[in-house]
Order: structure tokens, then C-alpha cells, then sequence
């Protein structure tokens, strides 16, 4: 029968290996420090070995740590091979380029794809073992509003994100048997650098200050005319890894504003 902690104190991770991807900076930064809080080992993994760097350092007086992994999720191997004895997956990396359809380069296709999708598979292909013979594990995918509603010249990173909620929902039906949760937290807009350059991309375009095409055109369909905090997300990535969430799998977490709400 499952216990529960003490509810100022539920989220005891000491003991527990974290992996977390596109941990350099935004949400898979905030992410790696708030599990790091809970007391668990993370692997941070990127390919970005400064932000690595500069993230652990803001780690150290954390109850648990965070070891840096520099690495290209582009190589599928060794991604797999990264999530081996993990406790804890996040699959967060991602990347984006906004064109036409007729204009979307394949090659760039193809790797947002493979970053976004495929190696989410392969991270989870290689987590699951370990995960399954201690009959406990915990798969957050940070997906996206994008993987619930589609946007025009996005159609590499809505593809990624609509698959990756698919591959989260097949995880947790076999997950289930095992004592394994997967999940999917979907924020709208992030306070990220990724968000951040899309905003003076439009603001150029648009010929607008940066603030009006932030209410106007990214969050437009939002009622919260606002960004996510980055550490917004990394609560609710802790909230799914905590032990009154066990009950909670092969669903999402929609932390989008209102967006979905239309």
C-alpha cells in the first residue's frame, strides 16, 4: 500500500537519478534544480557544455547535485545509453524554425524530429529497464500547447510535439504494470531564450514593440496574456514525480493560459 510523506515535505527524491535534456538553460535548467532540491542526482544533458558548467555551480548548496553530460541528442546511441539506471526521465530539448511548409527545409525537418521525437523514444527505450526491475519510474515529456492545437509554419516542431504526447500516452499504458508513470506537462509561451528570440523575430516582422506583439501575437489566443515562468514548469514536472501523483499517468498536465479553453 503506497504511504505518503508529510505534505510540506512530499517530494523526497535523495536516492533517485534524474535525467534531464536541455538542461542548460530555461526549463530543463529550472527543472534540473528543483529535482536537485529534492535531493536527487541529476544528469544534466545538453550539448551546450558552458550552460552545463554555469548550472552546476548554481547547484552546489542543493541537497542533491547536478552532473554535467555534453551531448548531441542527434546521436541516438549514445542518448540511449545516457538514460541507462535512471530513476527519472525528462524529455525537454527542443528546437524550432517557423517557414511555410513549401519553404521548411527537410533536412531541418528531419532534425527537429530526431531531437524532439526520436530520441525521446530512445531516451525512454534505454530508461525503462532499470525502471521496471526496481518497479518504480517517473517519464515527464515537456510538450507543448503545440502538441494539443497546430500553428501555421510550425510544422516540424507541432509534428515532434503531437508525436511525443502519443509516445508519452504509449509509455504509460506499458509503464503501468511496472510501477512506471509517463506524463506530458504542455505549457503555451515559456520565458526562454528560444521564446524570447521568436519575440524580436516578430517585433521585426510585425514592425511592433516587443511588448505588443507579445499580447497581440504570440499570446493571442491566451487568457493569461503572460509568459510561463520557466520554474512554473519545473513545479509541475516535481508535482508528477511525487508520491501522491502516482496515480496520474498517460495524461497531460495543459499549463497554456487558456489557449486550449476556445
Amino acid at each position: 500500500m503506497t504511504t505518503y510523506a508529510d505534505p510540506v515535505n512530499s517530494l523526497d527524491l535523495a536516492g533517485r537519478t534524474a535525467l534531464v535534456t536541455g538542461a542548460a538553460g530555461g526549463i530543463g535548467a529550472a527543472c534540473s534544480l528543483r529535482i536537485a532540491a529534492a535531493g536527487a542526482t541529476v544528469r544534466a544533458v545538453d550539448r551546450d557544455a558552458e550552460g552545463l558548467a554555469q548550472l552546476a555551480g548554481r547547484a552546489d548548496r542543493l541537497p542533491g547535485s547536478v552532473e554535467a553530460v555534453v551531448l548531441d541528442l542527434a546521436d541516438l546511441d549514445a542518448a540511449e545509453e545516457a538514460a541507462t539506471g535512471a530513476d527519472i526521465l525528462v524529455n525537454n530539448a527542443g528546437i524550432q524554425l517557423v517557414r511555410p511548409i513549401e519553404d521548411f527545409p527537410p533536412d531541418a525537418f528531419h532534425n527537429i524530429l530526431t531531437v524532439m521525437l526520436e530520441a525521446p523514444f530512445r531516451l525512454i527505450r534505454g530508461a525503462l529497464p532499470h525502471m521496471y526491475e526496481q518497479g518504480w519510474g517517473r517519464i515527464v515529456n515537456i510538450s507543448s500547447v503545440h502538441g494539443l492545437r497546430a500553428s501555421a509554419y510550425k510544422s516540424a516542431y507541432v509534428a515532434a510535439k503531437h508525436g511525443l504526447e502519443g509516445l508519452s500516452k504509449t509509455a504509460a499504458l506499458e509503464g503501468a504494470p511496472h510501477g512506471v508513470t509517463s506524463n506530458c506537462v504542455s505549457p503555451g509561451y515559456v520565458r526562454t531564450p528560444l521564446v524570447e528570440k521568436q519575440l524580436a523575430d516578430q517585433a521585426s516582422a510585425h514592425s511592433l514593440p516587443a511588448e505588443q506583439v507579445l499580447t497581440e501575437v504570440l499570446l493571442a489566443r491566451q487568457a493569461l496574456k503572460r509568459l510561463v515562468e520557466p520554474e512554473e514548469v519545473a513545479e509541475a514536472v516535481a508535482y508528477l514525480c511525487a508520491p501522491h501523483a502516482s496515480f496520474i499517468t498517460g495524461t497531460t498536465l495543459t499549463m497554456d493560459g487558456g489557449w486550449t479553453a476556445h
